[in-house]
């Protein structure tokens, strides 16, 4: 069942928590590819320095403050684009970062997508970069709907573990903040798994 408005359309932590072991599904001419979501990363309001809101409305971030419940792709570093979730209400800049994903659906167009380096289907989508990848998710997805039927979240009820919460990881500011949830233990979690 693909998640609703309302799924999104709450604080960022507890949409952050409620996403782990629910599934991303990308269909993309044709192929078909899906994970079950096992890490991610909240970034709320302008006061937090970590966040693409922190200096005020731009081009760039406008997504982030738009409708909650669609996705906010952007560009890292000129390397790998990275896919968010946007949350809360209109206006309110919060969104939701999908660091790692446990590949299910579509694992032979994400091996090709990822290239031959790769060798465990559990680290296909080990991190946003290479999840974003493997999912062929790239600027064409940015403002997309996540209640649609191209990019979207599923809750295929899948039983799950435990939820653990630590620091974020990969960025210099905001690093005290303890926004990173992620499936206890999963060999699919991106850098520290503590």
């Amino acid at each position: 069942m693909t998640l609703g408005r309302s799924f999104y359309d709450r604080p960022t932590l507890d949409v952050a928590r409620d996403l782990i072991g629910k599934v991303l599904v990308h269909d993309r001419r044709g192929t078909h590819t899906s994970g079950v979501i096992v890490e991610v990363e909240a970034y709320i309001g302008e006061s937090d320095p970590a966040s693409h809101a922190a200096p005020g409305p731009t081009r760039r971030n406008r997504p982030m403050y738009g409708a909650p419940g669609h996705a906010y792709v952007y560009l890292n570093y000129g390397v790998h684009y990275l896919v968010n979730v946007v949350t809360e209400a209109v206006g309110s800049p919060a969104a939701v970062l999908i660091r790692a994903l446990d590949p299910l659906d579509g694992i032979p167009a994400m091996r090709r997508r990822r290239g031959r380096r790769v060798h465990r289907d559990r680290d296909l989508c080990r991190g946003p970069g290479n999840l974003t990848r493997a999912m062929a998710i790239t600027l064409a997805q940015n403002r997309v709907d996540l209640t649609g039927e191209r990019l979207y979240i599923e809750d295929r009820h899948l039983v799950q573990g435990d939820v653990v919460w630590s620091r974020r990881i990969g960025i210099t500011v905001g690093t005290d903040r303890v926004w990173r949830a992620s499936l206890a233990g999963h060999p699919a979690v991106s850098g520290g798994r503590r």
